[in-house]
């Protein structure tokens, strides 16, 4: 349930801050009032009288030229075209139907082959998001998963579509498909957009902070806003504003600092949407105005004669595209000559003189009526575009504003109300009756609103009780709207509401819906020689290794540089991808391992310590799991052991986990352990093992072992059931700086991928880019990275819409860097390969 109460302030300028720190949590060294006059100013140019009801969502159209597409809480979206006659108006080219619930957002699919203008995304209260074409008036699908209202959405290169919802989520979509869901926030997702160039999203919310994503993680949380983030838009590659229920606008770096706070609205803001030079923008907001800011002042504010503006889009030319609650589309320009005719720009005038502007739901403050001054005090001018004065006319009070263009005041409408010191001839009219506050509530947000009247000698629990059931709404809301009453009817401040004011949305707090030792040097591979397995001991031989082979002969797989010389990277096959068969761990000292266990054995007591038999047994399957000639088999005795044994305790379990790790590649262990009876409880005690803050050594086993699953079909189907979860935790390795843990991380992202190839799961394979993508970021290894370069290619080859998906997360740009590795020349070649499948 949501609760509309303004902030209330008299003539308040709009203003710039620059903060001095990355955060904006600073006091600000430099805060300037400003009163120059806007260069170019904004007039009407027409008034669209399109919607029955709220213009929720404005979008502008690749085709026609020109045109732009609204929607509605009336359940419909509609395209608009400018036409030729003299009143320089727009007509509806097409309408279309598809949701059974209020539309509350809409953005542009840019053009492709299969539609080469352009598509149309609406989001509703219905949870669902449609896609239209403009040739037909039903959706061409729908895209269905989120759990709450679809509020907003926002359209990326090669079809990518993301969009945030009431349910905290944001999701990626590609085509009909959701490739991802983002997950982070603790309340509803109201903005979202997308840096194309870059592969970045960004998403505003409810618990009043943006976060930056990059292939399915967040990088960066940027923290500032006082309330709700309502309005995102990007200024360039590495520039974003940002808007919120705090009145505040917000400049931001990609990187993180906050370059300017701008003041002005005196009330909730909607919508921002950017000019075509890329710098100055246009805000919108509950205080009845549209604004125009230049260089970070506001240089212009437009009054509307409807109280919430909840949506703007600058066209090409840029001219101004606004929608309000009261269902009407209006076009402001600067261009003398789409300026509409004299005739309707008066109309507007009267249209807005008449205006009732109650100072409970407006933006004017506390009004003594007795303490105002009569008219001659609009003889004086004012010294700022849209400065608000009140007076006095035979017994009224009417509000003016500035018009520094046209050098007079305009009236904006009457006062209707006064201050806390109520009086008969102050009180609101609502249904014939007088009131001391009349209240506009959304039950949902997208719905209709309805009108909360209280008069101060009334019982605030009994009037939220008859407003619950005249309005045929839960009584759970009860608490919920008595409190809201009691906290606003406590009178009236003048100026901005203070940090920590009552929400409007909530009635009591902020808006949330639904709210409710790693030891670095031992990680090391115990065969590669560089960590010792036994103290004391002799140099292991490296693994995974093989013989040098001649140039294009060898797996690229066995040896970090055995494959090809440069001398041959023009002619050389692709020998790299796809990849589909599983790659493993398959090289271990079984002297060293059995030792180490025997070693720590002896020194554990109590149960946990193992019986001669159970060591023999251990033994027995170990040398039966690593002889390929061996008749025998394992037993479930050895199998149960083995399973009892990994719970040793995390730092002595490391040589039971290379059991396991060269166990499961035989299949009776495969399927032992990977059975549907035993999988579930088998991948989770592994994942308990790769917590990050874990052991090292149990982190790179752990992997290993999960890699070496994939050798049996029940292993594989196993992982690929559980695939969400396992590479979810994987990815979180990513940071451990360990060359070890990120050649098995790169080499489980890569048997995934492999498993995916054949398969039409768009969702796994978009993880399996995000993860790549993510992994990429951090790795130095280059045997890691070789091996995350086959997993991208073995997931984009013969699957354009996994092409796509990599395109727009900014895959070319991120591997680009490798083309120039001469040493091994695997990772150059193989990275061209993957650039030309991206091309």
């Amino acid at each position: 349930m949501y609760f509309r109460r303004s902030v209330v302030a008299v003539s308040v300028p709009c203003y710039g801050v620059l903060a001095n720190n990355s955060s904006c949590n600073s006091r600000y060294f430099a805060v300037g009032l400003h009163t120059m006059a806007s260069s170019g100013t904004y007039k009407l140019s027409s008034s669209v009288p399109g919607h029955e009801i709220d213009v929720r969502g404005l979008a502008t159209a690749v085709f026609p030229a020109g045109a732009f597409v609204s929607v509605s809480r009336d359940r419909t979206g509609k395209v608009w075209v400018p036409n030729s006659s003299p009143d320089r108006g727009f007509t509806e080219m097409h309408c279309i139907r598809g949701h059974n619930s209020f539309v509350s957002c809409v953005c542009i699919i840019a053009p492709n082959d299969s539609y080469p203008r352009g598509l149309i995304a609406t989001g509703g209260n219905d949870h669902i998001i449609c896609v239209f074409s403009l040739d037909r008036p039903d959706p061409l699908f729908t895209l269905k998963g989120h759990k709450n209202t679809v509020c907003s959405l926002s359209a990326g290169k090669f079809g990518t579509l993301l969009s945030g919802s009431w349910d905290t989520t944001a999701k990626v979509w590609l085509n009909d498909k959701c490739m991802m869901t983002l997950q982070g926030h603790t309340a509803a997702v109201w903005a979202v957009v997308i840096l194309p160039e870059q592969g970045l999203m960004l998403t505003g919310s409810a618990d009043k902070t943006i976060k930056l994503w990059k292939a399915g993680r967040c990088e960066k949380t940027f923290v500032g806003h006082e309330d709700c983030v309502r309005g995102l838009a990007v200024v360039n590659d590495g520039e974003f504003f940002s808007c919120s229920n705090d009145a505040s606008i917000r400049r931001w770096m990609v990187s993180g600092e906050c370059l300017q706070v701008c003041y002005g609205h005196t009330n909730y803001i909607y919508s921002l949407a950017v000019f075509p030079n890329g710098q100055d923008f246009v805000s919108t907001g509950e205080d009845r105005t549209v604004r125009i800011w230049r260089r970070g002042e506001c240089t212009q504010t437009i009054r509307l004669p409807a109280q919430s503006i909840w949506c703007c889009c600058v066209l090409p030319n840029g001219d101004i595209v606004v929608g309000a609650s009261d269902g009407t589309i209006r076009v402001f320009t600067e261009s003398d000559e789409r300026v509409a005719g004299a005739a309707d720009l008066q109309a507007f005038e009267d249209e807005l003189s008449k205006s009732i502007i109650d100072p409970k739901t407006g933006d004017l403050g506390d009004i003594k009526a007795e303490d105002l001054p009569g008219r001659e005090h609009l003889n004086e001018p004012g010294n700022r575009d849209g400065q608000t004065r009140l007076i006095k006319d035979e017994g009224k009070v009417e509000a003016y504003q500035w018009s520094m263009s046209e050098g007079r005041w305009v009236k904006i409408g009457d006062v209707v109300g006064g201050s806390s010191q109520q009086s008969s001839s102050s009180r609101v009219m609502y249904e014939g009756k007088e009131y001391d506050f009349v209240f506009t509530i959304d039950v949902n947000e997208g719905g209709p609103s309805m009108k909360l009247p209280y008069n101060m000698t009334d019982d605030p629990w009994l009037t939220a009780h008859n407003f619950l059931q005249k309005n045929d709404l839960s009584p759970m809301f009860l608490d919920q709207v008595a409190n809201f009453i009691i906290e606003n009817t406590k009178g009236h401040t003048l100026g901005p509401a203070q940090p920590g004011t009552i929400d409007p949305f909530t009635g009591s707090n902020r808006y949330i819906p639904g709210s409710s030792d790693s030891r670095t040097g031992f990680g090391m591979d115990p065969f590669t020689g560089s960590g010792r397995y036994i103290p004391g001991s002799g140099t292991a031989p490296a693994a995974p290794a093989a013989p040098v082979a001649p140039a294009g002969a060898a797996d690229p797989f066995t040896g970090g540089s055995a494959y090809s010389s440069a001398a041959n990277q023009q002619s050389s096959p692709n020998i790299y991808f796809p990849k589909t068969d599983a790659v493993t761990f398959d090289q271990g000292n079984t002297t060293q391992i059995l030792a180490k266990l025997k070693e720590l054995n002896s020194g554990t007591s109590g149960d946990q310590r193992l019986s001669e038999h159970a060591v023999a047994q251990l033994e027995a399957l170990l040398l039966t799991v690593c002889d390929q000639q061996s008749k025998q088999q394992p037993t479930a005795e050895q199998i149960g052991i083995l399973w009892n044994t990994t719970h040793w305790p995390e730092d002595i379990v490391f040589p039971v986990l290379d059991i396991l790790r060269l166990a499961v590649r035989h299949p009776v262990v495969n399927e032992h352990l990977c059975r549907e009876t035993d999988g579930i409880q088998f991948c989770n005690h592994i994942l308990s093992l790769m917590v990050p803050q874990g052991r090292p050594a149990n982190q790179m086993l752990a992997l290993r072992t999960l890699c070496n699953c994939f050798s049996g079909s029940i292993g594989r189907e196993l992982l690929m059931a559980q695939r969400e979860a396992i590479l979810s935790r994987a990815c979180d390795l990513r940071t451990v700086r360990n060359k070890n843990i990120h050649v098995a991380l790169a080499t489980l992202v890569l048997n995934y991928a492999g498993s995916l190839h054949q398969i039409q799961d768009l969702e796994g394979k978009a993880q399996c880019l995000s993860v790549a993508s993510a992994a990429l970021e951090v790795v130095q290894d280059k045997e890691a990275i070789f091996r995350l370069l086959v997993a991208l290619g073995t997931t984009v080859s013969n699957d354009t819409t996994a092409g796509d998906l990599a395109r727009s997360l900014g895959v070319q740009s991120q591997i680009a860097q490798y083309t120039s590795t001469s040493d091994p020349a695997k990772v150059a070649e193989c990275c061209k390969l993957v650039l030309h499948k991206l091309q």
